[in-house]
């Protein structure tokens, strides 16, 4: 993690941001980690022929550039830092407060105070700040890309998107450009996902082993949290930890529900741990004291057929709509409460490419096709409609040129798969 010495006088805080020495980041290039992605999202723009981004996503300026400051506070306070990237210059504008943040990396040229464009910044004069913004903006990409120029944007209010189109710039989604720069990852990025996965694998560990009838689904759930924020993760994104009845349906926010005995426990990670690179792997356990009943392991053991199977048609080269088409046919009992994917993209996030279940296709889907050096989230979701429990199970792989190469490891429940 970054040393600052907060009490010195210093006016060149070059490369004291780079400073990471926590143990996540040993025998990782992080140098070339940024340096491919940063140049993975300057291809993708040149290919859908967009000259300028503007990102406001925290997830997207830490992907492009690898700063990092208050993801969660950016992700509903938008544009309160965000990154204007050409295929020349890559300029941060850092909250108030912060722009030492963004002193020393190789991918950011130029570090300036943002200019906060919202409601709660502004209060009536919300549209002159908007103007403002927008007219500042336009000028610069106007002096970098020339008049006219063709900018992506996200995650802008309504206003200032309104302002710079109305400044002559014409305006596209970002969305496409960055997607598809992430979804492929290269040998270093790697590194990464994997020091994230067996981040968040030793906390699920912790979890599994501090399970005990008669503690709350927020107790164990933190659990989790205590062990991978001392890892350096971020946060975990969703509060999906439920046991017993709440584990049917799923989508059933972790509460101060107790947790009974002999009961099923369903969890998905979804952490963005460190390096900010997502573990998204899914276990069920057993509360115990007893032995898991015939019902419970005929759940766990569906759940796990469809994961192993859909695994294994993975390849690259291969369409959406060949996977969906291959892809395990749920049991028609089980199939009303299908988990709303059969997998899904994952790099600093849940992302591109989502894969639709074939009954789910025509009306959602849509067609791509997988490459080598995508990672891909497994998913299953078990139970009744009207059922007691549930199992969720998922795992998280690497499309390799010849296949698929498994990066969650933790293990899967003995007890249930009997």
């Amino acid at each position: 993690m970054a040393n600052f010495d907060w009490h010195a006088e210093r006016s060149d805080l070059a490369g004291i941001a780079l400073l990471d020495r926590a143990p996540e980041s040993e025998g990782i290039d992080l140098k070339a980690v940024r340096l491919y992605r940063l140049g993975r999202v300057r291809a993708q723009m040149k290919h859908y022929g967009v000259d300028a981004v503007i990102l406001s996503d925290p997830i997207n300026i830490r992907y492009a550039t690898g700063a990092r400051n208050m993801q969660v506070f950016c992700q509903r306070n938008a544009p309160s830092r965000y990154l204007l990237l050409t295929a020349t210059k890559s300029i941060l504008f850092e909250f108030t407060g912060c722009l030492h943040l963004g002193q020393g990396f190789e991918t950011i040229d130029e570090v300036r105070p943002s200019k906060t464009a919202s409601f709660v910044a502004a209060g009536p004069d919300i549209q002159a700040r908007e103007k403002e913004w927008a007219a500042e903006m336009a000028d610069l990409i106007a002096e970098l890309c020339g008049k006219g120029a063709t900018v992506g944007l996200e995650r802008l209010n309504a206003g200032t998107a309104i302002s710079l189109k109305d400044f002559g710039l014409h305006i596209v989604d970002a969305q496409q450009p960055v997607e598809m720069a992430r979804a492929v990852k290269s040998s270093e990025e790697m590194k990464c996902v994997n020091a994230s996965l067996r981040a968040t694998e030793g906390g699920v560990a912790k979890l599994r082993e501090a399970i005990r009838p008669g503690m709350t689904e927020n107790e164990l759930w933190s659990v989790l949290h205590q062990s991978v924020i001392a890892q350096n993760a971020d946060y975990c994104e969703t509060r999906l930890l439920n046991a017993g009845a709440r584990t049917n349906p799923w989508f059933q926010e972790t509460s101060s529900s107790v947790i009974g005995e002999n009961e099923l426990i369903a969890l998905d990670t979804d952490v963005v741990g460190c390096h900010g690179y997502y573990s998204d792997f899914s276990r069920t356990f057993h509360s115990g004291p007893g032995k898991p009943t015939a019902a419970q392991r005929e759940l766990y053991k569906v759940a796990y057929e469809q994961v192993q199977a859909n695994m294994d048609i993975l390849h690259a080269g291969m369409s959406f709509r060949d996977y969906a088409d291959r892809a395990w046919d749920i049991p028609e009992k089980f199939y009303e409460n299908r988990y709303y994917l059969s997998a899904h993209g994952c790099g600093m996030t849940g992302e591109y490419p989502y894969l639709y279940h074939k009954g789910d296709f025509p009306d959602a889907g849509y067609d791509g096709e997988i490459l080598a050096g995508m990672t891909i989230c497994v998913e299953s979701y078990i139970g009744e409609a009207g059922g007691h429990e549930g199992v969720k199970l998922e795992q998280q792989v690497l499309v390799t040129e010849t296949g698929v190469e498994l990066l969650s490891q933790f293990p899967f429940e003995e007890d249930l798969l009997r």
